[in-house]
């Protein structure tokens, strides 16, 4: 499994019907999450939320996600 992929996964698992979008080299990405989880939560409580998703992955020194380097998460 690509990283891309279990990136989108472990988001969509942990962010009620996210749909998400990875892009990036293989060790830096940018995503674009959009779901109705996001209504009334400020730009910081989205971006938490997201990468908690993520922490798994982003976890040690032989991780697979290096890094995000940018997140756009919004309501539909």
């Amino acid at each position: 499994m690509l990283i891309g992929d279990s990136i989108r996964e472990a988001i969509e698992h942990a962010i009620a019907g996210a749909e998400v979008g990875v892009t990036g080299d293989g060790r830096h990405f940018q995503l674009t999450v959009v779901s109705t989880a996001f209504e009334q939560k400020s730009t910081l409580e989205r971006h938490r939320m997201v990468l908690g998703a993520l922490k798994a992955l982003m976890a040690g020194d032989a991780a697979p996600v290096h890094a995000i380097d940018s997140i756009v998460a919004r309501t539909p």
